[in-house]
C-alpha cells in the first residue's frame, strides 16, 4: 500500500458512509471555535477582577496591563468540542470503541491549565512548573497515550519497538519539549495562538489521510477530533489576541496547546500499523515524524537557541530575555504584526510540506514547498533589503 493520497479520493469519501467524517471534524472546529470566543470574553473580566494582569516589563512587548487566563477560555472550547463531537453519530465510535486518547489529552490538559493559572496569576519557579509539565505529560502516558513504534528510514523500513518504560520517557519527553517550545515562542500577540492553529489544522490533514488509508478505523478517530477541537480553540481564540491583544493566553494556553499538540502527534504518529505504508516508500514511514518535526520546527530551534544563549551567559536557560526569535525580526524592522506573519508563513510552509508529502505527488510538493520557503526568505528580508537600498541612494 503507498502513502500517497489521492486529495480527490479524501475528499469523496467525505459525502457519507464509513469514509473519512470530513464535516461533523469540521462541525467540532467551529463547535470549539465558537465557545471559545464567547468563553474567552467572560475569562478576560474574570482575570481582571481575580488580578491575573500582564504588568509591561523591559523585556515585554506590550506596553498597557493586559489580563491572562486565555487558556481557561481555550480548554473550555477544547472540552465542549470534544463532548460535542461524543454525541455525533460519525464520530461517537471512536469513543466507543477507540482509544483512551480524548479523554487523556481532556484530563491531563486541565492538569497542565491548573498548572498555568497558578503561574499566571502568582507566578511559579521553573523547577515547580517543570514537574507540573512532567506530571500532566506522566497522565498521558498512565492514561495509555504512548509512543511505542519509532520507524528507522536507514533500517529499510523496519521499526523500533519500544516497551513500556521506553514508551513512557520518550513520550514525556517529547510532550515536556513541545510544551517550553509553545511556552518559549509565546511572546506576541497571536504568535502562539496562530502557531497552534497551523499545527492543529496540519496534523487534522495528516489525520484525514490516515483515517481514509485505514478506511475508517477508529483507532485514527482520536488524533483527528483532539485536532479539529485544537484548532478551533486556537482560532477562537485569536480575535480576542491578535495585536492589540485584549487578552493574553497565558501559560495556562500556551502549555495547553503544546501538550495537546504532543498528545495529537503521539495519536496520529506513534501507533502507526507498519502494513499502512509500503517498505519501499521511504518519505511515507518517516512522514509522521516529519510532520510533527516541522510543526514544531521554529519554536524548537528559538527555544534550543535561548537554553544555548542563557547557559553561555552563565543564567538559568529558563531565566527570560528578549533575543527570541520574534524579538530580532522586530529589531531588523517588521511591525509587530508582519513578525507574526513572518513566522505564521515559515512555519505554515514546513507544516503543510511535510503533510504534503504523504497526501500529494512528491515532486510537486518539492516544487511548492521550495517556493514557500524562497517567499518566506523574501518577506523575512524585506527591511534589511529595504535599508541596503536606502543607503545606496
Amino acid at each position: 500500500m503507498t502513502a500517497t493520497y489521492s486529495a480527490t479520493a479524501i475528499l469523496a469519501q467525505s459525502s457519507g458512509g464509513a469514509g473519512v467524517p470530513i464535516r461533523e471534524l469540521l462541525l467540532v472546529l467551529c463547535t470549539a471555535a465558537v465557545v471559545t470566543y464567547l468563553a474567552t470574553g467572560a475569562v478576560r473580566l474574570l482575570a481582571i477582577r481575580f488580578g491575573a494582569v500582564a504588568i509591561p516589563r523591559d523585556r515585554d512587548v506590550h506596553v498597557e496591563p493586559t489580563p491572562r487566563l486565555g487558556g481557561v477560555g481555550m480548554y473550555i472550547g477544547m472540552a465542549v468540542g470534544l463532548l460535542f463531537a461524543q454525541q455525533l453519530p460519525a464520530l461517537t465510535r471512536g469513543f466507543d470503541f477507540g482509544s483512551p486518547d480524548v479523554h487523556a489529552a481532556l484530563v491531563a490538559g486541565a492538569v497542565i491549565v491548573l498548572v498555568g493559572v497558578i503561574d499566571d496569576k502568582w507566578g511559579l519557579d521553573a523547577l515547580t512548573k517543570f514537574v507540573g509539565q512532567v506530571t500532566a505529560a506522566g497522565i498521558l502516558v498512565v492514561m495509555g497515550v504512548s509512543w511505542f513504534i519509532i520507524y528507522n528510514p536507514f533500517g529499510e523500513g523496519s521499526t523500533i519497538i519500544l516497551d513500556q518504560i521506553q514508551s513512557g520517557l520518550f513520550t514525556v519527553a517529547i510532550a515536556v519539549a513541545t510544551i517550553n517550545a509553545m511556552n518559549f515562542v509565546d511572546g506576541l500577540d497571536g504568535l502562539a495562538a496562530g502557531l497552534g492553529l497551523i499545527a492543529a489544522v496540519a496534523i487534522l490533514i495528516f489525520s484525514i489521510g490516515l483515517l481514509h488509508d485505514q478506511g475508517g478505523d477508529v483507532s485514527a478517530y482520536p488524533p483527528a477530533m483532539i485536532a479539529a477541537a485544537l484548532a478551533g480553540a486556537c482560532l477562537g481564540f485569536l480575535p480576542h489576541n491578535f495585536n492589540p491583544a485584549r487578552i493574553f493566553m497565558g501559560d495556562s494556553g500556551s502549555m495547553l496547546i503544546g501538550l495537546m499538540l504532543a498528545a495529537i502527534s503521539t495519536s496520529a504518529s506513534g501507533r502507526i500499523p507498519l502494513t499502512a505504508y509500503g517498505t519501499r516508500d521511504l518519505v511515507g514511514l518517516v512522514a509522521p515524524l516529519l510532520l510533527v518535526s516541522a510543526v514544531m520546527f521554529i519554536p524548537m530551534l528559538d527555544m534550543l537557541l535561548a537554553v544555548i544563549r542563557r547557559t553561555r551567559a552563565g543564567v538559568s536557560p529558563f531565566s527570560p530575555d528578549k533575543m527570541h526569535l520574534h524579538h530580532r525580526l522586530l529589531q531588523i524592522g517588521h511591525t509587530h504584526r508582519r513578525v507574526v506573519l513572518v513566522i505564521y508563513l515559515w512555519v505554515g510552509v514546513l507544516a503543510f510540506g511535510a503533510v504534503g508529502s504523504a497526501l500529494l505527488n512528491r515532486q510537486l510538493v518539492v516544487v511548492l514547498v521550495a517556493a514557500g520557503l524562497l517567499a518566506a526568505f523574501l518577506f523575512t528580508a524585506i527591511p534589511s533589503l529595504r535599508d541596503r537600498q536606502q543607503e545606496r541612494r
